[in-house]
């Protein structure tokens, strides 16, 4: 029997971590020895950041729960690995299975690692370059150390193989994100302000904030929601505000015409809501792939990206973080001239079975020793590339 801690701390690896988990119980189904731990960190410890999502997604309870809560990201980071090397210290894992880019990512990588325990990183290779982002240190830190490389598309093996990863290491598996999202899209439905709000599909807009560059400062934020408002041409704007979000918006209540504030919303309600846009403005990573699959045009209000695919392929456009941007943006949106995008490869649902069939190979005697013979001496060899 081999024992995989499956990690999930924030709202984003909930969605990555449910197919993996499904994956699996088919596999044992068929007689898998694979079994799993789920180890939730409790980053994103209220409800409306992570509990609906266990719900709607089918995800069991987790096996532990280290209930850091929430502090700096020093502090998150430090109780993160505390947590887990106790949870660790009274029983081993065979592996250690990380996802996406948030502090719990890189703190139990580092723990597993100090302990002897492989790494696995599903989402690894990815970089959009900007070092004022936690999450690039995050991706960075986690790829220096991780074994095993699960990526979404092959720039990220690009990146990685230019860290000087070997090929054996590497796995174009696609998009985990995806294969929820393909699941899920039967059961996506309205929320409950649809009606009162007398939303229609393809008549109303989404936006999601949540980077500093774009809402610390109520100036910046301001103008940003002015410039939304003038380009929209009077279609309602339907905002589920990021908690980060909430403080520097209560200055503008009622400042914007035709905005609407709600509370973050749950799986369900909230990709039926970008699926019946006519666009969606954000600063969300995972959001931007999510449009791309679904085909609705995608404003993301950053000067770069860690998912370049979702531009050179899919429906997204890098608009930048200045409000002047976006009216000539939207106003190719309103007369219909926005790109018609397409799905990358190996965004088909299938992810989770590729990444849980590896494991099965790996995780075999020679794949063991191999990973503690090799991957650890290669590790050193990593080169960060900005």
């Amino acid at each position: 029997m081999k024992s995989i801690d499956l990690i999930a701390g924030a709202r984003p690896n909930f969605m990555k971590i449910a197919p993996i988990i499904d994956a699996i119980k088919e596999a044992q189904a068929r007689g898998s020895s694979l079994r799993y731990r789920l180890i939730h960190t409790g980053q994103h410890y209220d409800k409306a950041m992570s509990g609906g999502f266990f719900e709607q997604l089918g995800i069991p309870e987790p096996d532990v729960n280290l209930e850091v809560g929430s502090g700096t990201q020093a502090e998150q980071t430090a109780a993160i690995m505390v947590r887990y090397e106790k949870v660790l210290l009274d029983q081993k894992s065979d592996l250690c299975l990380v996802v996406g880019d948030v502090t719990s990512t890189m703190a139990c990588s580092i723990a597993a690692r100090k302990l002897g325990v492989p790494v696995a990183h599903v989402e690894g290779g990815i970089r959009s370059g900007d070092w004022t982002m936690p999450e690039e240190i995050n991706r960075v830190v986690t790829d220096s150390i991780t074994n095993w490389f699960f990526t979404t598309s092959e720039k990220a093996n690009e990146n990685l193989r230019r860290s000087g990863v070997t090929e054996d290491r590497l796995f174009f598996v696609g998009n985990t994100m995806i294969d929820t999202l393909l699941k899920q899209m039967p059961r996506l439905r309205p929320p409950t302000f649809w009606a009162e709000l007398g939303l229609q599909a393809r008549q109303y807009f989404v936006v999601t904030l949540h980077r500093p560059a774009n809402v610390d400062g109520e100036q910046q934020l301001l103008r940003l929601l002015q410039a939304i408002a003038a380009g929209t041409g009077g279609l309602p704007v339907v905002f589920p505000v990021h908690p980060r979000t909430a403080k520097n918006l209560r200055e503008l209540q009622g400042q914007i015409p035709g905005m609407h504030y709600v509370d973050p919303q749950s799986y369900l309600e909230f990709n039926y809501l970008v699926k019946h846009a006519k666009g969606v403005i954000t600063d969300s990573g995972g959001i931007t792939e999510e449009t791309t699959v679904m085909g609705v045009p995608c404003l993301t209000l950053r000067d770069n990206t860690e998912r370049p695919e979702t531009v050179s392929v899919g429906t997204n456009e890098l608009i930048g973080t200045n409000p002047a941007n976006l009216g000539p943006a939207l106003k190719r949106l309103m007369e219909g001239r926005w790109k018609k995008g397409t799905i990358p490869e190996k965004w088909d649902g299938q992810a989770a079975v590729r990444i849980v069939a590896e494991l099965e190979r790996l995780l075999s005697v020679a794949g063991v020793a191999r990973a503690s013979n090799t991957s650890a001496a290669a590790s050193p060899r990593l080169k960060v590339v900005a």
